[in-house]
């Protein structure tokens, strides 16, 4: 049984007024690909370790075997499979159909059944089902321009029970705009030697095609949607994490 809409659902399209962004539109690189999933899941197995991750995320957001999480852009389930383990249940949420799928198979083959999916995003996925207990929203925000950054964060903080925990992480900017262009340069240079010239070269993309935001902006948007903000981490290569409590 194909189950991308149960719980969760796609907003009914034709109820969404037609000026509403359009986040299933392919912004920077094309996951509605197969082939271009397989390549990014196969590339980021080589330096990420999805299960330490993961662990420090649910330890951060005090899951446990009782708690619900929203993984909002799932992706290939990096953190939805790891999180199943832990949690009683886990929304997979995710504008790429491909990706999906994908995460859907490696938690079959893992033997759970306590993930539910839905096709996606922050602007159309509807949450019918209980309030979570958590978000994690891990390099996602950035395909949204920041007047849908907004809606995107107050629909999210809706979907969260009173307390509960938001968990975000992307690429965000610092206000010093006249070092920038040196900063990204060397940021880019240093994912080449780290993890390859084929990451590099999708940093480039991001810059140029996506819509990464500066921190205070960031912050403002995050405040303004319903959230307190526990803590902010700034680090190298302008990762931004977030660990949000819904007011």
């Amino acid at each position: 049984m194909d189950n991308t809409r149960m719980p969760g659902s796609h907003r009914n399209m034709s109820k969404i007024p037609k000026w509403t962004y359009d986040e299933m539109k392919q912004t920077g690189v094309d996951y509605a690909s197969v082939e271009e999933v397989q390549r990014y899941d196969e590339m980021h197995q080589r330096f990420r370790d999805y299960e330490k991750d993961s662990d420090a995320i649910i330890k951060l957001l005090e899951l446990n075997s009782k708690s619900t999480v929203i993984d909002m852009g799932a992706g290939t389930g990096a953190f939805a499979l790891h999180s199943a383990k832990h949690c009683r249940k886990v929304y997979a949420v995710d504008v790429s159909s491909a990706m999906l799928n994908r995460c859907r198979k490696k938690v079959e083959e893992m033997g759970l059944s306590n993930v539910l999916y839905c096709h996606g995003g922050f602007l159309t996925y509807e949450h019918e089902a209980e309030p979570a207990d958590a978000m994690v929203s891990i390099a996602v925000l950035h395909h949204l321009p920041d007047f849908w950054k907004l809606v995107g964060l107050t629909r999210a903080a809706e979907m969260l029970k009173a307390g509960g925990r938001f968990f975000l992480f992307d690429i965000v900017f610092p206000p010093e705009a006249t070092e920038l262009e040196d900063r990204i340069n060397t940021w880019i240079r240093s994912i080449a030697k780290q993890s390859g010239r084929e990451l590099a070269a999708e940093a480039e993309i991001h810059i140029r095609e996506e819509y990464s935001t500066y921190d205070w902006i960031m912050e403002g948007l995050l405040e303004r949607a319903g959230f307190e903000i526990e803590n902010a981490e700034y680090g190298d290569g302008f990762q931004a994490t977030y660990i949000c409590i819904r007011r």
